[in-house]
């Protein structure tokens, strides 16, 4: 099916922040836009603020000035909403509360002709629900847009229960057109992202309440090693702990309480105390005037160096290998258990268990904990944590054969799967959910955490990548370490591996 012509009229109701921004998108996709807002005068200063964004393109030199006259001429402010009765499509992207939506959309349908798409830009809202009480809930969908829209790529299409499917890849082809990245979503709650990316949040979230480390040393780990654009508490931080903290209550509630998505007291008690983060001057970090961020904790080695003994196959940790040979080392190999020898020091990659728990079943001494890491030839940072009974002298071995390689290494207390790994599990087992209850395509899911939250990897590509094997252990460890039903294995992880396949449909 074929998009949207370029000549059908396209109605964006809401002037704010994104109803500007898909109006803009439209817009320049070449679509005659009208734009409309209850506000007196909203709509008509969205167009002005338009044109002075495109006019710094202009400036500098990534736009035509004919192009930016062409697309302000396109769009047309409205100050009542009957003038969109012949648009093809009607984008609202107003207030998020569903008794509102829900009046919106009914006085929409008596307005707009029988065959005319009403799209919600709701992030969290039902579209069953939005839909229920209409004359044609077939023609309702999502098109839930990213902020800023003009600049993020991802269009969650999310069909409700009597969305037509012609409906829904019409705009799916319409979304492309747009030059946006468009996954299907089934109407659940959270659909795709702000479901899948609640692990990112609230591992990091726990980590930091059980006293791992703190939130410069959390983040600087996840950018570092994980390579993560931000990390948790940045993030937070950045979108506002009000609005993330009721995203988060909202998808908990959604499923009845269910401890995956569970609020954090430590960011209840930021909002509690108005402390929202960048647009209150203070979250997790202060953005006062002068404010400096702290470091992240780094360990120092006194010592040096000159050889390691590689036991057996490291698996996700074998590229390490390669670094530390770059780096002057001398490397020998020997057959075992996937191990790295370094004088009375043995490092391996973590694989849930703590460290001590793992030195004791695996009757290993002196053993150091590794995480995860996107590339190991290149992540600037390593997060290591090491058991009990490891002697100083071996942790600064260990310390110091990762300084060859030329890595930061930043010591953690000895908690189940450290931070990158955790997170990444994590983001794969609620990926991997959300696939099992159809909710959207593996493909789709990855496609969608890559462009839409900007993660460097899609989390079941990852998966993939690390080993479902090793992935489905890592769960069941960190299951197994805190006896909550928080980390159980999705039942399509232990299917795939069960059945040496991937995490597809």
């Amino acid at each position: 099916m074929s998009a949207l012509d370029s000549t059908a009229l396209i109605a964006v109701i809401g002037a704010g922040a994104m109803g500007a921004g898909i109006a803009q998108v439209a817009a320049q996709a070449g679509h005659p836009v009208k734009l409309y807002d209850n506000r007196p005068g909203a709509a008509a200063q969205a167009v002005a603020g338009i044109d002075s964004q495109l006019g710094r393109l202009v400036e500098k030199g990534r736009l035509q000035p004919e192009a930016r006259e062409a697309i302000i001429a396109r769009l047309q402010p409205l100050e009542a909403i009957e003038g969109l009765g012949d648009a093809r499509l009607v984008i609202e992207a107003i207030v998020e509360n569903l008794q509102v939506k829900q009046a919106l959309l009914g006085q929409l349908e008596a307005l707009c002709a029988q065959d005319c798409i009403l799209a919600s830009n709701t992030s969290s809202l039902s579209i069953t629900s939005l839909a229920a009480g209409l004359a044609r809930p077939q023609r309702v969908i999502g098109m839930h847009f990213f902020n800023p829209a003009p600049l993020m790529g991802l269009v969650e299409i999310v069909s409700g229960l009597v969305t037509e499917p012609t409906v829904a890849k019409l705009l799916y082809e319409t979304a492309k057109a747009w030059g946006k990245k468009p996954v299907h979503a089934r109407s659940t709650p959270g659909f795709i992202v702000n479901r899948v990316a609640r692990p990112f949040y609230a591992e990091s979230l726990r980590l930091l309440q059980e006293g791992a480390a703190d939130c410069a040393t959390l983040d600087a780990i996840l950018r570092d090693a994980g390579g993560f654009r931000m990390g948790a508490f940045e993030l937070t931080d950045l979108i506002g702990h009000d609005v993330n903290y009721a995203v988060t209550c909202s998808v908990f509630d959604a499923f009845y309480g269910d401890f995956r998505f569970q609020p954090s007291l430590v960011q209840k008690e930021l909002v509690d105390a108005g402390r929202l983060g960048r647009k209150s001057g203070h979250g997790f970090y202060s953005y006062t005037v002068g404010a400096e961020r702290p470091p992240a904790t780094e360990l120092q080695s006194p010592l040096t160096v000159a050889s390691c003994t590689v036991e057996g196959d490291l698996g996700a940790l074998e590229p390490l290998v390669e670094r530390l040979r770059d780096s002057g080392l001398a490397v020998a190999r020997r057959a075992g258990r996937g191990l790295i020898h370094v004088g009375d020091a043995t490092l391996a990659l973590s694989d849930g268990r703590l460290a001590s728990e793992r030195a004791r079943e695996d009757g290993l001494r002196n053993l150091v904990l590794v995480d995860l890491a996107l590339d190991y030839c290149t992540a600037s940072r390593i997060a290591i944590s090491w058991s009990a009974d490891t002697a100083t002298t071996a942790r600064d071995q260990a310390v110091a054969l990762l300084q060859r390689a030329g890595i930061k290494v930043t010591g953690m207390a000895d908690l189940p799967g450290l931070v990158v790994l955790r997170t990444v599990a994590m983001l794969a087992n609620e990926a991997a959910d959300a696939v099992l209850q159809g909710v959207a395509s593996a493909a789709d899911i990855d496609l969608a955490m890559c462009a839409g939250v900007n993660y460097p990897c899609g989390p079941l590509v990852w998966a993939e990548q690390l080993g479902l094997g090793y992935t489905l252990r890592v769960l069941e460890n960190l299951q197994r370490s805190y006896g909550e039903s928080r980390y159980r294995p999705s039942l399509l992880l232990r299917r795939s591996h069960a059945q040496g396949g991937r995490l597809d449909d």
